[in-house]
């Protein structure tokens, strides 16, 4: 009885430092998910930024140069900044 019990022992924990290491690994696997997905959201934000920026400028070529020129510099500037900042 004894030997049985100490091979279901030592059966059991080859089992729980497989688990431990999958763990470990499905932990790592996550963190790098976490990581490109992260970066993926900034990217997408600076697209989306890039997208309105570029919709703003058409919008100031459509309309008539008096209506352009009336656009607050505060507004001109910040699209300037945020196209030079890309």
């Amino acid at each position: 009885m004894h030997d049985q019990v100490q091979a279901r022992l030592e059966a059991l924990r080859k089992e729980m430092a497989a688990g431990q290491q999958r763990m470990q690994d499905l932990e790592r696997q996550l963190a790098q998910v976490r990581d490109t997905m992260l970066r993926i959201s900034g990217a997408i934000q600076v697209l989306e930024e890039i997208q309105a920026l570029e919709e703003m400028q058409a919008l100031d070529g459509m309309r008539p140069p008096s209506a352009a020129a009336d656009a607050t510099p505060s507004q001109s500037q910040d699209a300037d900044e945020l196209a030079e900042a890309m």
